[in-house]
């Protein structure tokens, strides 16, 4: 199977937008498509006067769903739980060795990942940012550890640029600044910024792109002393007798221009991706584990919810076992927190509003595709000194992940070895899984050929498979029209989930939409 890349993608685009005009337009674009806003956490609600005996049902026990079960029962209402699968977290999720996955299509994984090991198919790091994630996992103590978005030692690759050959991202980085730096600097100082900048102000950007872009002392960017110190050296400094170091090559501007490199560059720049960003210690579903301990005795577990109906004064859910093996349950509540993702809520029957009906009908879900491929060593460290961050490649792969934890071992390690999106996404998902483990093998041995001697074992993830979401992440078609209709109380039922928010697919803004909902529903009971 070929793959193809139809159009650019939206991260592509982001890309290429922060790169190219700078971080604060790509922040602007990142706003319009909903993707980047600071969280607005201002702590735990504070809900007083809760009605004795009020009942709340609560449908879906992800990071939302949870958040808002711990916080009503704390204020005093009598809460439930339904969730779909055996255990709780939704998309918060890590797969281990030993346990199975079967994806829709009856396609079933048996992780066979060494101890310790794993692969986290949703979420996967936690921006420092995200405060209302941080301030739950600190309350439920869940130890988190650093997670290592940028590394500079990592790769760049397009099968089109350098006869195919990764380069590291230091070099390319150097290069584009450097290369940048010198005609800005060359123009300031022609005196052809007049008009835009004072005299003055022209000398201090002289000066400023001469340590930002490591020119020389002629402002430019060539092969010596400053290049060498921000892209690395041909032969590296050291002692003794043959410790001079000697400078290496920078490429010229037109060759990184017409590499395509220059779009990677930015991962570390976009707000959500700025040092420091964290993980738990033991893979991702640490923090929805650490929820499910506060409220497990509030879930029924293995519950599909196939019915939902607003009553005059409550709501009527119906269930049934997930296995299928069991009679239907109804459920009766005064209220409802519905955090089921709309991709599934659409094919639930229910007596929602035509307005939130359509809503939840039209609204798709982004395809993404995550591979994890276990190796005999950490060949990455030994071979090539990277120590976690991301490589990035215009294979449908996109982009390899070291592991951010376990640094120097000898054992077996997991790579996150393919996250893809759009096209390359939905090509992955047509495959069955073991096929998406070998395109995966075959794509990442371009960027580093020991894929082949050290594989172990691999699992592949197609998010429009997996059976509890039927995709990523909520998308908006228009935002301006629907998101307001989305949050309104519908009968005695409100929405809640990352789709209900302005951070979508992150687990911050899963949360912050149920706290705003739980807010909502308070409020509206006290005042009835």
């Amino acid at each position: 199977m070929t793959f193809n890349a139809q159009g650019m993608s939206r991260r592509s685009l982001l890309s290429m937008i922060g790169t190219v005009a700078g971080s604060a337009v790509m922040y602007s674009a990142m706003t319009e498509m909903g993707l980047a806003q600071s969280s607005n956490w201002a702590g735990r609600p504070e809900l007083r006067g809760a009605p004795k005996g009020t009942r709340i049902l609560v449908l879906g026990a992800g990071l939302a769903g949870m958040t808002a079960a711990f916080e009503l029962r704390n204020a005093g209402y009598e809460v439930k739980v339904l969730e779909y699968r055996e255990k709780a977290g939704g998309r918060c999720w890590t797969l281990r060795g030993g346990d199975t996955y079967t994806e829709l299509g009856g396609f079933e994984q048996k992780v066979e990942f060494e101890d310790g090991n794993y692969l986290n198919p949703g979420p996967w790091r936690i921006p420092s940012d995200h405060f209302a994630v941080l301030d739950y996992a600190k309350r439920f103590g869940v130890e988190l550890e650093p997670f290592i978005q940028v590394n500079y030692n990592a790769y760049v690759h397009n099968t089109e640029a350098f006869e195919g050959k990764p380069q590291r991202f230091k070099e390319i980085d150097a290069d584009f600044r450097g290369g940048v730096s010198e005609l800005l600097a060359k123009v300031a100082d022609q005196g052809k910024l007049d008009g835009l900048v004072s005299a003055e102000d022209a000398k201090i950007l002289v000066s400023a792109l001469k340590r930002y872009g490591a020119l020389d002392e002629n402002a430019a960017y060539v092969t010596g002393e400053d290049s060498s110190s921000h892209r690395g050296w041909s032969k590296a400094e050291g002692g003794g007798a043959d410790g001079e170091p000697i400078p290496s090559e920078p490429h010229d501007l037109s060759t990184i221009l017409n590499s395509d490199l220059w779009k990677s560059l930015t991962g570390g720049l976009h707000l959500h991706m700025q040092t420091t960003m964290f993980q738990p210690k033991g893979g991702m579903d640490m923090i929805a584990q650490g929820f499910e301990k506060q409220i497990k005795d509030l879930i029924t577990y293995n519950a599909k919810v196939v019915k939902i109906r607003n009553t005059d004064d409550g709501v009527d859910v119906t269930w049934v076992p997930s296995d299928g093996a069991g009679a239907a349950v109804v459920e009766s509540a005064d209220y409802c927190i519905c955090t089921i993702p709309f991709s599934v809520l659409g094919q639930i029957d229910h007596d929602f509003s035509a307005r939130m009906s359509h809503i939840i009908s039209t609204m798709p879900y982004a395809s993404s595709t995550k591979v994890g491929l276990e190796f005999k060593r950490r060949f990455w460290e030994q071979d090539e000194h990277i120590y976690g961050g991301i490589s990035y490649t215009n294979l449908p792969i996109s982009q390899i992940s070291y592991p951010s934890t376990g640094y120097f071992s000898d054992g077996p390690a997991v790579l996150l070895a393919a996250y893809s999106w759009g096209a390359y996404s939905y090509q992955f998902n047509a495959l069955p899984p073991s096929e998406r483990v070998a395109k995966a093998l075959e794509y990442g041995a371009q960027i580093h050929p020991q894929y082949t001697e050290e594989f172990k074992t691999g699992v592949g993830v197609g998010w429009h498979r997996v059976p509890w979401t039927l995709g990523c992440f909520g998308l908006w078609n228009d935002r301006e029209a629907d998101y307001m209709e989305a949050t309104k109380m519908d009968g005695r039922t409100l929405m809640a989930g990352e789709h209900i928010s302005y951070l979508p697919a992150w687990q911050e803004g899963a949360i912050l939409s149920a706290l705003d909902a739980i807010k909502r529903l308070h409020a509206t009971i006290i005042e009835n």
